[in-house]
């Protein structure tokens, strides 16, 4: 056994949803798709038999949120 890793994982760009089992409250899997398309997609096959939520677009460390854009003044 190793040291475990001091930093957390970094995710790498794209889009991602979230799938777990239909009723479960833990967490479940990340699931990344290059295009808003592709993660569309695939939104539609595993809701069929899962839970899926959608957490966004990740662009360098960060969540795209076009929703919440703040003002400052």
């Amino acid at each position: 056994m190793g040291r475990p890793p001091t930093r957390p994982a970094r995710l790498k760009d794209g889009f991602y949803i979230e799938v777990r089992n239909e009723g479960s409250k833990a967490n479940g899997i990340k699931i990344r798709r290059d295009t808003k398309e592709e993660m569309l997609m695939a939104i539609e096959d595993y809701s069929r038999i899962k839970d899926v939520i959608v957490l966004g677009e990740l662009k360098n460390d960060k969540w795209v949120d076009d929703k919440k854009k703040k003002k400052s003044n």
